[in-house]
């Protein structure tokens, strides 16, 4: 018996019975997210063109889970591209409404749209012309008569068995907030490139900005041409880390030589010192170039099983070689 069968039978627990409420959750918050598809209609447009409008930032907030699933929206939409701040609707009526600004717009996330202290917000908010967008439960709600733009994010009933814990709710909430960052990422045409620089200290801005040329070797490099004899490449396999690019007489990579290459050679041949490098190294070697980046630098060698590659430019002329522990090691994954 497993120790976690083993818990489960000295506790008393129906096994069976566990695993089949976590499946029904899973699978009623699935199906709640799949109705959202159709939702996606004339008024999500118009809530995206009324934040690509405004001239301000977006002002995200709710109250309790959906206060949560607000704080989640708005760090998405600033790590894509649209800056925004969560305002806590009860701080907001003490003070913390000053960080709201000439052409900013709102998203309001409420189940009920009746919360007592959003509906002041919406007042405070609607006096200073802020554009008002609900993502609400109840499309009949105080908080969708009072906003321009209305999301529906309504679900059947609550995954908790009292249809009452915020469960399914606060996940179509989510699924839908997201959809909208990701379309305004789009309109906008947010690149990779402006994902990392709001990314700079993380494993994504490292994977997004790390370039093959930021890790590679460029000093010393191993390098012989193909009538060399493999005895001056044995040298260089043990000293430069088990391979040696062969270029031509413009130093254009056309072969390598790797430790598995002499390894196979070994184990048909005797006498291989003064065998020439060009009846040995493969003709078609896998190469990279400066600008790669890392991480499809790392995809090529561990799928290709190579552990370095020579750097090239546009000419095939060799500028450098890179290792796959040395990319490793720069934390690109």
């Amino acid at each position: 018996m497993t120790a976690p069968a083993a818990v489960a039978a000295a506790s008393g627990l129906d096994e069976a019975a566990v695993r089949e409420a976590g499946r029904r959750v899973i699978r009623q918050e699935a199906s709640a997210v799949a109705a959202l598809e159709s939702r996606v209609d004339a008024a999500f447009v118009d809530a995206v063109r009324m934040i690509v409008s405004a001239s301000g930032r977006v002002i995200v907030s709710g109250l309790g889970k959906s206060g949560i699933v607000a704080r989640k929206l708005a760090a998405t939409l600033t790590s894509t591209g649209t800056p925004a701040s969560f305002l806590h609707p009860v701080e907001g009526l003490h003070g913390d409404i000053g960080i709201v600004g000439d052409g900013d717009v709102a998203i309001l996330v409420s189940k009920s749209g009746e919360s007592g202290e959003l509906a002041a917000l919406i007042d405070h908010l609607s006096r200073r012309g802020v554009g008002l967008i609900a993502l609400t439960g109840r499309t009949d709600s105080t908080l969708a008569r009072c906003s321009a733009v209305v999301l529906d994010v309504s679900v059947a009933e609550e995954a908790c068995p009292f249809d009452l814990a915020p469960t399914t709710s606060t996940t179509a909430a989510m699924a839908l907030g997201d959809a909208l960052a990701v379309a305004l990422l789009l309109v906008r045409g947010f690149s990779r490139e402006a994902f990392a620089r709001l990314h700079p200290g993380g494993s994504i801005g490292r994977k997004l900005t790390l370039r093959v040329r930021d890790v590679m070797l460029t000093d010393d490099l191993p390098r012989l041409t193909p009538d060399q004899p493999m005895r001056r490449c044995v040298v260089l396999l043990a000293e430069k880390r088990g391979t040696v690019p062969i270029v031509d007489d413009q130093d254009r990579v056309v072969g390598v030589v790797t430790a598995g290459d002499l390894t196979r050679l070994l184990e048909r041949t005797e006498d291989i010192f003064d065998l020439p490098v060009g009846g040995v190294m493969t003709r078609t070697p896998r190469t990279t170039e400066g600008e790669t980046l890392a991480a499809a630098a790392i995809y090529k060698m561990e799928t290709t099983g190579i552990m370095a590659m020579p750097v090239t430019n546009g000419d095939g002329v060799l500028v450098g070689i890179v290792h796959l522990h040395d990319l490793l090691r720069s934390g690109v994954i």
